[in-house]
């Protein structure tokens, strides 16, 4: 069976990238792979200078499509949610999912 790869990319205005690098390093990472990815890492894209914009990019790695199916089924609902919370629309953030097989 492939690996899943699963990418959430965050477009935010750059002053408040510091916050959410913060919240994603205090333990959202951790927490996704505590619910079944095998690793995760955080990446921040490059951006055309003077863009006022930022992007940042979380890469998880889960072991199968079970295992991602499960994690959405499951605890990603609160993990989301608690994202939405913290990081609301109107506070300039948008975010988009990405997934796909390792080959």
């Amino acid at each position: 069976m492939a690996q899943i790869f699963y990418a959430v990319t965050a477009e935010m205005p750059a002053e408040l990238a510091p916050e959410y690098l913060s919240w994603l390093r205090g333990g959202h990472v951790e927490d996704v792979i505590d619910a079944g990815a095998l690793r995760g890492q955080v990446v921040m894209l490059e951006v055309e200078e003077g863009l006022r914009s930022v992007r940042i990019e979380t890469q998880y790695l889960f072991a199968n499509r079970q295992s991602y199916d499960a994690y959405v089924e499951g605890p990603a609902h609160a993990l989301r949610a608690e994202g939405r919370e913290k990081f609301p629309q109107e506070r300039g953030i948008t975010f988009e999912r990405r997934i796909g097989e390792v080959q």
